[in-house]
């Protein structure tokens, strides 16, 4: 794989349940293209040790992310990418450190515009009841745990905490350590309902990309209402790539990254 003349920086962030460990296959291919990677636990994800019970808000759980970002150098610009719910922290510290994001990679994620409350793409969620494919989420109060369900229609089924999942096999290519890592977690619907908008000098000023992905995914119809309501500035596809990208098609999903950062870097 051919390496870009200088070193980039990818910051990557996790989806809802999930933690650093889901961009195993994607982190060894970008570093050994040259570039410095961090794929980080978001509060109460991964081996991150506090409980979802303890974390309150969105910004408590982003936390993680905003501690790296006020670590970075003043001069220092990453490529920040996002998978799922991973979105929305996307868009919390590009709204707090917009000078420190040269680009927005929004993976199969949510993308929030700055006219709307940050809800506002989960209220659709919960509108279209059904968006991944034939899987369903079923959202308790707020959407908020508890209770959370989350359903993949297929089989195993199996239990953490207090979400149910049903696993798609082809959603989850690692089940054995999806098993292991997935953790309960919340929408932060209730408190994302609240916060202010996103402001156009903040997120807004920061170039946005966002990669489709159309196999048992989010609704591709929603993926692309999200980019013409969020104004993403470029969009790209990975034909055959379910919601797990960088499960699925983590080379497809590297090469679409590798041009991303010839262009935006």
């Amino acid at each position: 794989m051919e390496a870009s003349r200088e070193q980039t920086h990818f910051v990557l962030v996790h989806g809802i349940c999930h933690g650093a460990w889901c961009w195993h296959k994607l982190k060894p291919r970008l570093k050994s293209a040259g570039h410095r990677v961090t794929a980080l636990d978001l509060a109460a994800s991964g081996i991150n040790m506090k409980a979802i019970q303890d974390v309150h808000t969105f910004h408590d759980y982003s936390e993680p992310l905003l501690d790296l970002f006020a670590s970075l150098p003043p001069n220092q610009k990453v490529i920040l990418v996002g998978h799922s719910l991973g979105g929305l922290n996307l868009a919390i510290a590009m709204e707090k450190y917009p000078e420190k994001v040269a680009v927005g990679v929004f993976v199969t994620a949510l993308m929030p515009d700055t006219t709307h409350k940050p809800s506002y793409v989960l209220d659709q969620v919960r509108h279209q009841q059904q968006v991944f494919g034939t899987s369903k989420f079923a959202f308790g109060k707020n959407m908020a745990l508890p209770p959370f369900k989350l359903y993949f229609e297929a089989t195993p089924n199996w239990h953490c905490g207090n979400v149910c999942y049903k696993l798609r096999c082809n959603l989850f290519k690692d089940l054995e350590l999806a098993k292991t890592l997935v953790r309960p977690t919340s929408w932060f619907h209730e408190d994302l309902s609240k916060v202010k908008n996103f402001s156009n000098e903040g997120y807004g000023s920061v170039p946005q990309v966002y990669v489709v992905c159309d196999e048992h995914s989010i609704s591709k119809e929603y993926q692309r209402w999200m980019i013409e309501n969020g104004g993403a500035k470029d969009v790209m596809e990975i034909k055959g790539a379910d919601h797990m990208a960088m499960f699925s098609k983590p080379q497809d999903l590297c090469h679409c990254l590798l041009e991303i950062a010839r262009k935006y870097a």
